[in-house]
């Protein structure tokens, strides 16, 4: 065979030129240097580490929170005003009771109970009007009083003086009884002599006789003159006393009334108590929205039903929402979440593609600052962190509802990629990071 002939001219053909290679240079080497570069050129990449924690979104404020509507008074549900899905205004009617206790049942309750209470106010008019007049009759024996007291009091000075008068009296007949009786002793002696005739001795008899008259007479003059004197003060004294009981009997009286009137002042406040209650009670037949929002969890159905006391009718859910998210993080986790720290949200529902490194990279994520952090531990084991809206991102999306899930990345320190790598492999936690952010208590 001649090989010079047979000899095959590789050139001509593409596919040699295509597979074999072993007369071309490779590029293989400057592609594993240029990747090379490119890990160390990440590996120095600044990363930014971060907590990761799940919530749900729900409100910074008590009263934007769904909240139950609950009746204050038991009775029976007499009208729906609205069904569940509808949207109310503050004050707007939702259910009306009607009263199933009998003790309220009366339609004219709050009339009559006026009418009472008027009847005691015109009770208590009597009685202060009748104290008024027993305490003019007080004054009026008062006056008598003193007006017999000081007739008896003339009266008795009037007999004091006719008791000395009486005595002086007596003193001079009693002088003239001596003289009398002397001088007749010395005419019965000059009789018995025989010097005077007994006429002249009678004479002096009869003298005698009328002087010892004379004298009983002043004295018994002078001993019911003392008599009237003594009777005149035991009038005093029963005067006094007399009028004193009339005075006390008054006085009785107008006690009497006074504690009516205390007594018919407290039904009266009682009377009030009661008509202010049934009036309030009047009112609360009538269950109304205590802000604008949307009804939900009807708990009863028809009409008729009946609700206790303090039992849930139906369940709102505000309209105006300062929406916030509350996160769990775990207690080792906790020193380093701060007020006024950034984190990143992505809400269930709404879609994103996170780097979790890089949160400035990530599509979908929304912004929020720490607000509050609890300082208890909550039942699962984990504390409560909330979180508003950060001004400074983007807005919030509108479609978000309360019970939201949501999963929150707090961002921490900035660190190289290298480290945050020898981290997670050796074990160790994030670093203690504290951000320098200015927050203003609300």
């Amino acid at each position: 065979m001649n090989t010079k002939n047979t000899a095959i001219h590789t050139e001509q053909w593409q596919s040699f030129s295509k597979i074999y290679r072993h007369n071309k240079k490779s590029h293989v080497r400057y592609w594993f240097y240029g990747l090379l570069a490119a890990l160390l050129i990440i590996l120095f990449l600044p990363w930014t580490q971060n907590i990761r924690a799940r919530g749900g979104v729900t409100t910074l404020r008590q009263e934007q929170r769904p909240q139950q509507l609950n009746t204050i008074i038991p009775g029976r549900i007499a009208k729906w005003h609205v069904k569940e899905g509808d949207q109310v205004q503050t004050g707007d009617t939702i259910l009306q009771l009607a009263e199933i206790k009998d003790d309220y049942l009366d339609p004219q309750l709050l009339s009559r109970t006026q009418e009472q209470l008027s009847a005691k106010q015109i009770t208590v008019d009597y009685y202060k009007n009748k104290v008024s007049a027993t305490g003019t009759q007080i004054s009026a024996l008062s006056e008598a009083l003193q007006l017999k007291l000081n007739q008896l009091k003339n009266k008795l000075q009037q007999l004091q003086l006719k008791v000395q008068s009486d005595s002086m009296e007596v003193i001079a007949a009693h002088n003239e009884f001596t003289i009398a009786a002397r001088q007749f002793s010395r005419q019965k002696a000059m009789y018995d002599s025989g010097l005077v005739s007994l006429t002249q001795l009678e004479q002096r008899n009869q003298s005698y006789q009328n002087a010892l008259a004379k004298k009983v007479g002043a004295e018994n003059k002078l001993a019911n003159t003392r008599q009237d004197l003594t009777i005149t003060r035991i009038e005093m004294n029963a005067t006094q006393q007399d009028y004193m009981e009339k005075i006390a009997k008054a006085q009785g009286e107008r006690f009497q009334s006074l504690s009516q009137i205390a007594s018919s002042q407290g039904d009266i406040a009682k009377l009030q108590n009661q008509y202010s209650n049934y009036n309030i009670r009047s009112g609360l037949y009538y269950i109304t929205a205590p802000q604008s929002g949307q009804v939900v969890k009807a708990k009863k159905a028809g009409i008729g039903e009946i609700v206790k006391e303090g039992e849930m009718i139906v369940e709102i859910v505000p309209d105006s929402i300062q929406y916030a998210v509350e996160i769990f993080v775990r207690p080792v986790d906790l020193p380093l979440i701060s007020t006024g720290q950034k984190v990143r949200f992505m809400f269930d529902g709404f879609p994103a593609i996170v780097f979790s490194g890089w949160p400035n990279s990530s599509y979908g994520t929304f912004g929020g600052k720490v607000t509050a952090v609890e300082g208890s531990v909550s039942i699962n084991g984990k504390f409560r962190v909330l979180v508003t809206e950060d001004p400074a991102d983007k807005p919030w999306p509108k479609e978000l509802k309360m019970g939201t899930g949501a999963q929150g990345m707090a961002l921490l320190k900035n660190v190289p990629v290298w480290y945050e790598l020898w981290r997670n492999i050796n074990g160790f936690p994030p670093d203690y990071y504290k951000p320098s952010v200015k927050t203003t208590k609300e």
